[in-house]
């Protein structure tokens, strides 16, 4: 399966049942495997879940540290990118250069890499002392 079959596969079981915004997302790690993640809303909003925010946890939980691609996909005018804090996410374990597609369920597609979602990202260096 590729990254946009697993996406389109995992978008299908997101929990939206307040939105109805389902969104599903696949991550390659640097060994090749790809992991996928949805959304998963909980009534009290801020408790729930990014789909990005899945497809890192599998990945870590697999024992792995390093995203070298990403795909998301959600059914929207536009491609949407990830919200502020899957920018964040996606920062801790994706270099600057990793490719980020953004995509529609219609296939409009748009592509940026990490550094520009995410430009100045906090990150390890910013705790040396």
């Amino acid at each position: 399966m590729d990254m946009l079959d697993a996406a389109k596969a995992v978008r299908l079981n997101a929990h939206a049942p307040y939105s109805g915004f389902k969104v599903g997302a696949a991550i390659r790690s640097a060994s090749g495997v790809i992991y996928a993640g949805c959304n998963v809303e909980n009534v009290a909003y801020p408790e729930g879940t990014c789909a990005e925010a899945g497809a890192i946890s599998a990945m870590v939980a697999a024992g792995e540290t390093e995203i070298t691609e990403v795909l998301i996909i959600a059914d929207a005018k536009e491609p949407i990118t990830p919200c502020g804090g899957c920018r964040q996410r996606l920062a801790e374990f994706a270099p600057p250069d990793v490719a980020i597609t953004m995509m529609t369920v219609s296939g409009q597609t748009k592509t940026a890499q990490m550094g520009e979602l995410l430009p100045g990202a906090f990150d390890a260096k910013s705790m040396e002392t």
